[in-house]
């Protein structure tokens, strides 16, 4: 008898971002004609750079021709695309052999499978508000009970809010798995050095794996923020890191990213490099390699030139930040993140719900963000304003706001 898997029925109801997708649809056949401006998702908007280009479409030349045709590659990842990842942690004072450096087709995907690893028991620990993968995918798994009052039972919330600076407490219990997330979707803040190295000891005192997504750590301008958790003394011990080309060089729709499983690692029960073993035989055995041809595009990202446009493009993205935070500010709205990372969390005016300002912004404004709420129950109250948008099209949705935003 086939049976589904009921851990699906117990996800809250509507995945975040189709649900915004449903309201706006909504609002715009009650409304025909009305032109909505969107803040919302994190995608990216701005043209590939040309370097980033060519190499692309050297990965299509080569499949043109006998002489450099490839079918299936390693599922690893090619070499020489592991070796300038890292290349590209050397640069950042870390020391990642390329036999730990794993890649994939999104950091989105990789955060999701990564705990297919680890036992079906393992406690999860998650930054609350969090990028709602690292939730949803436990549940499918079945490491939570059911969802009651905004929280699921059997996971550890790590609250993040105002009086912590929006980085949490270490958990209060032993668990097992621990999502951290830096810089911070959605929130924007990145953590400091010796606020990772509290967790590095929890993780390798408790036997644990921290799970870190740095996704946007290419958007960190401060040099005494760490762009990788393995700047941290100790890490390699206890710490897997997920990133990706998505943000970095607009590879959002192109698919490309990485993980990075120490050989040191270890956690209770498995030895040094079990883990790293374990990692690479899900992937020879559930995925045959991320395109051949977006590798080579990945290289091209990662040469000189293509470290220098795309720095550009996210530049224009951060100068967009700068935009909507300082409009918002001057509005009066209380605003965090937006300095170190392309996300402005702002506080929701006279006390409404993340949702109630989602229907506000988007009724008097036309203007659509993403609900905090939606990222977990320590969002409630706040909204997060993306900056991946075309220049005027910010400016025009800050100015919106600031004209029509009623108090």
């Amino acid at each position: 008898m086939a049976l589904i898997n009921s851990n699906y029925d117990k996800l809250a109801a509507g995945y975040l971002f189709p649900e915004i997708a449903k309201r706006t649809k909504a609002f715009l056949e009650k409304n025909p004609g009305a032109k909505v401006m969107r803040l919302g998702i994190g995608n990216t908007t701005e043209p590939l750079p040309q370097s980033v280009i060519d190499g692309l479409s050297l990965g299509v030349q080569k499949l043109a021709r006998v002489e450099t045709y490839t079918g299936y590659g390693d599922e690893q990842g090619d070499s020489r695309l592991r070796k300038a990842l890292s290349d590209y942690y050397t640069s950042l004072g870390c020391s990642i052999d390329s036999l730990e450096v794993f890649v994939s087709d999104g950091a989105k995907c990789d955060s999701a499978n990564i705990q297919s690893i680890f036992s079906q028991d393992a406690i999860i620990a998650v930054q609350d508000p969090a990028y709602p993968v690292y939730v949803d995918s436990n549940v499918i798994a079945g490491r939570t009970g059911g969802f009651s009052n905004g929280l699921y039972e059997k996971l550890v919330y790590m609250p993040c809010n105002e009086s912590n600076g929006f980085f949490p407490e270490l958990p209060k219990t032993k668990v097992d798995l621990i999502y951290l997330c830096s810089p911070n979707n959605p929130t924007g803040a990145v953590a400091t050095k010796q606020q990772l190295k509290k967790f590095v000891d929890y993780a390798i005192a408790n036997k644990a794996v921290i799970i870190f997504d740095a996704a946007y750590a290419a958007f960190i301008s401060d040099e005494s923020l760490p762009r990788s958790i393995y700047q941290v003394e100790g890490a390699k011990q206890c710490a897997i890191e997920l990133n990706s080309f998505s943000k970095s060089a607009g590879f959002t729709g192109v698919r490309l990213g990485w993980a990075v499983v120490p050989l040191e690692l270890v956690c209770e029960g498995a030895a040094a490099g079990k883990i790293n073993s374990l990692w690479n035989r899900r992937q020879t055995t559930m995925f045959n390699g991320a395109s051949n041809i977006v590798q080579e595009g990945g290289l091209a990202a990662l040469s000189p030139q293509g470290q220098a446009d795309c720095r550009k493009v996210i530049d224009y993205y951060m100068n967009n930040a700068r935009v909507i935070k300082e409009g918002m500010e001057k509005i009066g709205l209380k605003c965090f993140g937006g300095v170190n990372a392309p996300y402005v969390w702002l506080k929701t005016p006279n006390g409404l719900k993340s949702w109630e300002f989602f229907d506000k912004l988007l009724s008097e404004c036309k203007v659509v963000g993403t609900p905090g709420s939606g990222f977990g129950p320590s969002g409630e109250g706040y909204f997060r304003l993306s900056a991946f948008g075309h220049a005027e099209n910010v400016v025009a949705a800050v100015k919106s706001i600031q004209e029509n935003l009623k108090s």
